[in-house]
């Protein structure tokens, strides 16, 4: 089999591993999806967990973030050092966000793609990653809705990466444009609640 279409398919299965709900099962015996908003993310893992296991809520948030992140980021290290191509490593990006949020292991319904979107995201714009991170914890500290902080911050990353860096080494921020419609597309709900001012705020 092609190297890249191995890369392409590894990329697609990591992304689709539900450590929200992985984690949340081993540690605390508590099904995610069946409560809070669903999804396998690390907001919902937050909410649900402050509820059923506050003890443990903020630590398991945190590994679902730190390992959501890991898996788009460490198969693109790899595939760097092993000498794949720029091409290819923007459609493996690509497919560990599709996997994370259609994920092969729960039926194609998955996460929101914001943690794996920022690792893979974060691995080709290192200071477009900074601003969105800078906008993301301004916003999520000043208005505490993390939805709203994450869309704010994927705008500031997608409007940043025009200026920090309008030619791209396979020219063509396409890659970076499906990403961004990707996540947008899994916050439809959020956004929604956000113009009806229904959203919840994460305490």
């Amino acid at each position: 089999m092609n190297e890249n279409l191995i890369a392409y398919l590894l990329a697609y299965i990591l992304g689709g591993i539900p450590f929200g709900l992985v984690f949340c099962k081993l540690f605390c015996n508590v099904n995610i999806t069946h409560s809070g908003s669903k999804s396998i993310g690390a907001t919902n893992v937050l909410r649900v967990l402050k509820e059923k296991e506050p003890k443990k809520a903020k630590k398991i948030a945190v590994l679902t973030v730190v390992f959501d992140v890991l898996k788009g980021l460490l198969p693109l290290i790899i595939a760097k050092m092993i000498g794949l191509s720029e091409q290819t490593l923007w459609a493996m990006a690509v497919l560990s966000v599709i996997g994370h949020c259609f994920s092969p292991f729960l039926k194609f319904e998955g996460g929101k793609g914001v943690a794996t979107g920022a690792g893979v995201l974060g691995f080709f714009l290192h200071f477009e990653l900074l601003i969105a991170l800078a906008v993301w914890f301004i916003i999520g500290k000043i208005l505490k809705i993390s939805s709203l902080a994450s869309l704010l911050a994927l705008v500031a990353l997608v409007i940043s990466s025009f200026i920090l860096h309008p030619n791209l080494e396979i020219n063509s921020h396409a890659p970076i444009l499906i990403i961004a419609f990707i996540v947008i597309y899994k916050h439809a709900p959020n956004i929604k609640r956000l113009i009806c001012g229904e959203e919840k705020k994460v305490i």
